[in-house]
Formats: C-alpha cells, structure tokens, sequence
C-alpha cells in the first residue's frame, strides 16, 4: 500500500509541478524579464559591461525552468505521500479527500506561506550577492521551524482532544503555531535587499507569481491525490463485496 501511495504522489506532483510551471510562465518570466532589464540598465548606467550568461534565457525560462518545477513537484508529492500514510486515520477522521486536502493545505502553509511571509522572493536586480547566502540559510532555517512547530501543534491537538474537544484543541494549537511562528520570525534578523530604486511593481508581481506558483502546486497534490485516494478506496470496496457475494 505504501508504495502505491507513495508512486501516486509522485505522479501528482509531477502534474502539479508542471502546473506551476504554466502559472510561472504566464506570470512570473514577465516580471523576471523586467527585473534583468532594469538590472541592465543600472550595469550600462554605470559604465559597467555585462557578461553574457553561461546559460542563454530562453534556456533558463524552458528547460531549466521546467525542470526545476518537475523535481520540486516529484520531491514534494512523494512527501505529501509519506506524511498523508503517516496521519491517515490517527490525527484526522476525514476520508481520503478530506485528509489529502487538509494535509496539503497545512503543507503549505508551513513550507510556503510562513517563510514566504518572512523572506519573500526576490527577483533578479532585488538581490545582494553579499547576503544571498545569508538569506538563503535564514529561509531554510524558517522551512525547517515551521514544519517542526507544525507538527508539534498537531501532536498537541491529538493528545488534548479527549480532554477538551477536537474544535477547542484545533483552535489551540493553531494559536499556538500562530504565536511560536511569530516569535520566531521577530527574532530571525530581517534581510532587506532590494534597493531603493527597483520598480516596485515588478517585485509585488514576481512575488505574487511565486506565490500563486506554490499554491496550484499544493492545490493540485492535494485535490487530485485525494481523488484518486478516494477512487482507489471505493474500487476496492467493490471488489471486496463482488467477492463476498
């Protein structure tokens, strides 16, 4: 059963990953594109002259682009699968559809949004060679926090729900992510790296691109392996009592 499921995530996060990658295309290479032009422009401003890159931008925007986005949804619907065996039928009394959504939305808000809420992404010419490093290390420390937090509130829930009720216990838990996430956050030093000049538009628009990408990625694990969960469950249901009879 686990490797069914866990093949099952694989394939939907390959469609969610190439999914995403549409939602990239269509929203965020615009946003890319004005970013490198206005980098452009300051490099010829100031007399410098710029190297072509190793790897042309039409490359970049296609193939790279497109790979990058099947392993991300291949990595993450492979994970989604081990964590939806792992609590199906011990932390939820929801059927596969609604364990499968509630797992990818809790995915992304502890993977995605809680980090993207303190280190958004940067387009090109809104970043600091000097700190990259730094922020990138400062965004996976934020990852890993807030899945860890997560899981420990579900802990919680679970232990307190006999005790106090499944709703009181949900309420308090999500507090409690709400409250550690948020301290966290105050504590981690902040990184400010795009300069005074850029457009805002086009970071508002490639972060809301990246934004948006992320959700139909989560969106699209969660929905379609819940679906399919689901159909599976009932076929064999089928078969069981064809059997039987």
């Amino acid at each position: 059963m686990m490797r069914v499921l866990l093949v099952r995530g694989l394939w939907v996060g390959l469609v969610g990953g190439l999914l995403a990658l549409v939602v990239a295309l269509v929203y965020g290479e615009p946003a890319v594109d004005s970013a490198i032009a206005y980098e452009q422009q300051l490099a010829h401003a100031g007399g410098a002259h710029t190297e072509d890159a190793v790897v042309s931008r039409s490359m970049q925007r296609t193939v790279g682009l497109g790979l990058a986005m099947a392993v991300y949804g291949l990595a993450f619907g492979g994970l989604f699968a081990l964590v939806f065996a792992g609590v199906s039928g011990r932390f939820t009394r929801f059927g596969p559809r609604g364990t499968a959504a509630v797992v990818a939305l809790l995915g992304f808000v502890a993977v995605v949004l809680v980090p993207f809420l303190t280190y958004p992404a940067n387009p090109p010419g809104a970043t600091d060679d000097a700190s990259v490093g730094t922020r990138t290390a400062l965004y996976l420390v934020m990852v890993l926090v807030s899945g860890v937090a997560l899981v420990a509130a579900a802990v919680l829930a679970r232990r307190l729900a006999s005790r106090y009720g499944a709703w009181n216990t949900t309420v308090l838990a999500a507090v409690a992510f709400v409250v550690v996430m948020a301290a966290v956050a105050w504590l981690l030093p902040a990184v400010d790296e795009a300069p005074g000049g850029f457009p805002a538009a086009v970071l508002y628009e490639f972060r809301m691109a990246t934004l948006g990408m992320h959700a139909v990625l989560w969106a699209t694990i969660g929905l379609l392996f819940g679906w399919l969960t689901e159909r599976s469950v009932r076929q064999r249901g089928r078969s069981a009592m064809m059997a039987a009879s």
